[in-house]
């Protein structure tokens, strides 16, 4: 497992983006940084206007993307059949009338269901809502010439600094969870 998340298996799973109003402004904040938290140039991106192709510096991790969908899938569904059995168990040891006259109708039904609930729980961890409003910030950010820096942080407390750092800086930053 590569994330740092149980459910998702890309290297960064959080991202932090500071708005800049010019390009010299955002190469300077991004030194910063990297060098205040010791990062390499691919966790500290630089975004311009007319950036070609500004989503592979946003979430470049599309290979990461891929395993999280089949990975928080297979997890989640596996662990929505468990909480289905384990409502069997309860529901069973309660005496319900419905359980105990078809215990395999009902185990099949709970199963199934609670199956499904955690695939549908994957597809929410592979959509990343938490991304959207990150994206779209930096996007429009870009459509109005301003610049940005994305920092692909590796952990929470890298997440915290390299947001504390932009912000006192005087940036308006944006995050994922």
């Amino acid at each position: 497992m590569t994330g740092t998340v149980f459910f998702t298996e890309e290297v960064s799973n959080s991202k932090v983006a500071a708005i800049c109003p010019s390009v010299a402004v955002a190469r300077l904040q991004a030194a910063r940084v990297r060098e205040a938290l010791h990062l390499s140039e691919r966790q500290v991106q630089v975004l311009v206007p007319g950036e070609t192709q500004p989503g592979r510096k946003l979430e470049p991790e599309s290979h990461g993307i891929y395993r999280t969908m089949l990975w928080s899938h297979a997890r989640l569904g596996v662990f929505g059949m468990l909480a289905g059995l384990l409502a069997y168990a309860v529901l069973r040891m309660q005496d319900v009338p419905m359980v105990v006259q078809s215990p395999w109708l009902s185990l099949g039904a709970l199963l199934f269901f609670g199956a499904i609930a955690g695939l549908m729980l994957g597809g929410l961890v592979t959509l990343r809502p938490d991304h959207d409003a990150y994206v779209l910030k930096v996007l429009g950010a870009l459509r109005e010439g301003d610049s940005a820096v994305v920092v692909h942080a590796l952990s929470a407390e890298q997440k915290r600094q390299a947001e504390r750092i932009l912000a006192d800086a005087g940036s308006e930053t944006t995050s994922t969870l």
